[in-house]
């Protein structure tokens, strides 16, 4: 029997898997490294970070987002985007750094990837700050500031990114930035091209210079049109593709230069009347028709959770029945 990684591996370089890889089972998150960049907590409650953006989870909702009104907007003139927006530092102590030492150096490398985790990416950072309408109208209309304030994030990240490998040593990163709704990008394949793919082949490959060997991105959203960006910048595997990028055709036309982790969508199945036979539909609908290689079946949530109980766990057990039948 394969180790978690070396089924990894076989899957996602077209050998020969004897299972389908479980979700998100090959990364082990190290997510007690220090960030400034919380979100809020939990329902009811409002937190602002570094950055000064608020953040508020509304009870009754399944998550926060940031709050944009015109008292808590950070950024409300792209063109002074130098005077209202502050980077915090990337420097923490090495108690405060202990943690997440201590987490990374107890993991078995041959059996899993010690992962970087960082969100949010460089265009939810954009619309984090300032909204998403006046982000992407600024992008038509202040092109210019907008590179600017993308150059700014991208040496953040950068900042960041050494920090994180000198105290960790990461096999994988897995990185946020959500890039679509469900049925469409936010913006063009042309102007992502001009914007964002510099962005990250700068960030990505950084990470892949200082010995990053996985890149797993997330965007639970449609971005077919972006997959070939995606393989330019460095991306091993996306994650949370969901169904409506036809994921089986992506396979058939990409596989093999990157692979696909979700299909699964989160909608469908992470709902408060779910049950262990709607999962087991969607999971075997997906295995069958995405098959072995190329592709993990996954929720299209961005991370090993689920928004309500059981649901996560359900999902993998479904995952390991459908392995037993197809391998």
């Amino acid at each position: 029997m394969l180790t978690i990684r070396q089924n990894l591996m076989e899957t996602i370089k077209g050998g020969n898997p004897d299972r389908f890889v479980n979700q998100y089972e090959f990364m082990e998150l190290i997510m007690e490294a220090p960030m400034d960049l919380p979100l809020a907590p939990g329902p009811g409650t409002v937190v602002k970070n570094k950055w000064g953006i608020t953040f508020s989870w509304p009870e009754g909702q399944i998550g926060s987002f940031p709050v944009h009104d015109d008292e808590h907007k950070v950024l409300k003139d792209v063109t002074n985007w130098k005077e209202s927006v502050k980077a915090p530092s990337v420097f923490y102590t090495e108690e405060e750094w202990a943690p997440a030492i201590e987490h990374a150096n107890s993991v078995d490398r041959n059996d899993k990837f010690v992962t970087a985790f960082c969100a949010p990416g460089i265009f939810e950072m954009t619309h984090h700050l300032m909204g998403i309408e006046d982000a992407l109208m600024s992008l038509y209309e202040e092109p210019e500031s907008m590179q600017e304030l993308i150059d700014y994030v991208v040496e953040y990240e950068l900042a960041y990114a050494k920090e994180v490998i000198d105290h960790i040593h990461p096999d994988a990163l897995f990185h946020h930035d959500d890039w679509g709704s469900q049925i469409s990008t936010f913006v063009s394949p042309a102007m992502f091209e001009e914007f964002l793919l510099p962005a990250y082949k700068k960030v990505y490959g950084f990470w892949k210079e200082n010995g990053v060997e996985l890149i797993v991105h997330h965007s639970d959203s449609y971005a077919a049109t972006l997959v070939p960006f995606m393989i330019e910048m460095g991306v091993d595997i996306w994650q949370g593709a969901m169904t409506t990028n036809n994921v089986p055709e992506l396979i058939k036309k990409y596989g093999g230069k990157i692979s696909f982790m979700g299909d699964i969508d989160s909608g469908k199945v992470d709902h408060p009347n779910w049950s262990p036979e709607e999962i087991e539909k969607y999971v075997e609908i997906a295995c069958k028709e995405c098959g072995k290689l190329y592709f993990i079946p996954n929720l299209s949530q961005g991370l090993n959770i689920a928004s309500f109980p059981g649901v996560y766990e359900e999902t993998s057990a479904a995952i390991d029945r459908i392995s037993k039948k197809m391998f």
